[in-house]
């Protein structure tokens, strides 16, 4: 199974509460700042709400 690296791009800076929990909740703290997740339904869930925010790709 894959994992997923995410990356943050895009500042939290003016957006809604829930998007900052999300990103904070992921460990992601500064502009650039990757974590790896694994690739299931929940994670695919929550980053889709942060899309908009984060770059993510497929590692093995």
């Amino acid at each position: 199974m894959t994992d997923l690296k995410i990356t943050l791009k895009r500042s939290v800076i003016g957006r809604p509460q829930n998007q900052r929990e999300i990103v904070k909740a992921f460990g992601l703290h500064r502009i650039s700042s990757s974590v790896i997740r694994p690739n299931d339904a929940v994670t695919r869930g929550v980053i889709a709400k942060i899309s908009h925010l984060v770059d993510v790709e497929e590692v093995k």
